[in-house]
Order: structure tokens, then C-alpha cells, then sequence
């Protein structure tokens, strides 16, 4: 009896060990293929995030070229940022600034209003922040520092990284050209004044006639 009590303990146990190793591809094959997880493009949270007296600051980053360029000095770049206020009552973006790295920052509409609990999303495809005349090129992977003032918060000061053109943000507008000054393109398409093309006619005063007087005549 206990011999064959052994045996059918083991082979029970084969049993299961057998059922275990067929489950294991099973899971495995859950998680292969060309559509597992860890093979799909996930944005990362790459940009700055902090939250500073009440205002949540997330996934901050100015967006560069496309992977291998880089943006020449004197150009404008966009500024991405999500902002949440976590405060009882209404706050404002009314200013931003990137010392040594941009002559000045536009905000569109001149400022942005957080409301209390609530989101202001300045965060794209199209630019409501930019970034003007850069004083240097910029190119993916560097981090400039950026200041964001607040009505009520404050300034705040965050190292901000630079985002290539491509991958997830390949979508992403650069600021719009400025337009052509209609006063330049009509100062360059006016040809000559007219004064310049009169002066060449000819004045009927300068037309010079002959005139001949009848010489005195000899007396004898």
C-alpha cells in the first residue's frame, strides 16, 4: 500500500510539473510578437516637470530640428508646457524668458490663465510659447534654462531639455515664418519716378533759332 501510494503521488506530481512547463509559452506568448509592450514606442515624460507653489509644472521642453540638425542662432523655437493649478483660485502665466539663450518670449495672447483646479495646456502640436532670436544653435539633447512667472505663484526657473523634430514629436509645428512687410515688397517693386523719366524731354526753350539782321549798308 505505501508502494503504491508513492507511485501515485509521483505520477500526480509529474502530472502538474507537465502542466506548468506547457503554461509557461503559453504567458510567454502573451507578451511576443511584434506588438509587445516593450517593443512599442512610448513617449517618455523627457520634458521638466515640478510643482511650484501650488502650480504643476509638466513635461516642459522646447522642440528642436529633426534628429541630426540643429536650430541656427538668430531662430525662433517652440515651447511646449502642461499646467495644472492646484490652488482655490484663478492664476496667470504672464511672462517667460530664457536668458543667454533667446532675445525675448512670446506668449500668444499675451498671457494664459490657469484656472483654479484646472489645466492650461500649452501643449501643442501647434506653439502658444516661443522662443525668439536665439543667441546660440541648439541642437536634441541640450537643456536651456527657462523662467515661467506666474501672477500669483511666482517666477520659477527649470531646466528645460531640447526635443528633436521626430519620433513622437515629429508632428510638432516650429513658430510660423514672419510675413513679408507690405511697405518692403512695394518699395521694391516701384521701377523709377516718374520725375527721372520726364527729365529727359527735351525743354522747347532750348530750340535755338537763326536770326539774321540786315548789315548797314555802305554810304558813299
Amino acid at each position: 500500500m505505501i508502494r503504491a501510494s508513492f507511485g501515485k503521488t509521483a505520477a500526480r506530481s509529474t502530472l502538474i510539473g507537465g502542466l506548468a512547463l506547457l503554461a509557461v509559452p503559453a504567458v510567454a506568448g502573451c507578451e511576443a510578437g511584434n506588438n509587445a509592450p516593450t517593443l512599442e514606442f512610448h513617449a517618455a515624460s523627457a520634458g521638466a516637470n515640478t510643482v511650484f507653489n501650488g502650480i504643476s509644472i509638466n513635461d516642459a521642453f522646447v522642440l528642436g530640428a529633426p534628429s541630426g540638425e540643429s536650430v541656427p542662432a538668430g531662430s525662433s523655437v517652440s515651447f511646449f508646457v502642461g499646467l495644472f493649478n492646484n490652488g482655490a483660485s484663478d492664476d496667470k502665466l504672464v511672462a517667460a524668458s530664457a536668458q543667454g539663450v533667446a532675445s525675448s518670449v512670446t506668449i500668444k495672447g499675451g498671457s494664459v490663465t490657469i484656472p483654479a483646479t484646472g489645466p492650461a495646456n500649452l501643449t501643442g502640436p501647434e506653439p502658444d510659447v516661443v522662443l525668439n532670436d536665439l543667441a546660440k544653435p541648439l541642437t536634441d539633447g541640450q537643456a536651456i534654462k527657462v523662467t515661467l512667472d506666474f501672477a500669483t505663484a511666482g517666477a520659477v526657473t527649470l531646466d528645460v531639455p531640447v526635443e528633436p523634430q521626430s519620433y513622437y514629436w515629429s508632428t510638432y509645428s516650429p513658430p510660423a515664418s514672419p510675413a513679408a512687410s507690405p511697405a518692403a515688397s512695394a518699395s521694391a517693386g516701384a521701377s523709377s519716378s516718374p520725375a527721372a523719366s520726364a527729365s529727359t524731354t527735351a525743354s522747347p526753350s532750348s530750340t535755338a533759332k537763326a536770326t539774321t539782321s540786315p548789315s548797314p549798308s555802305a554810304t558813299k
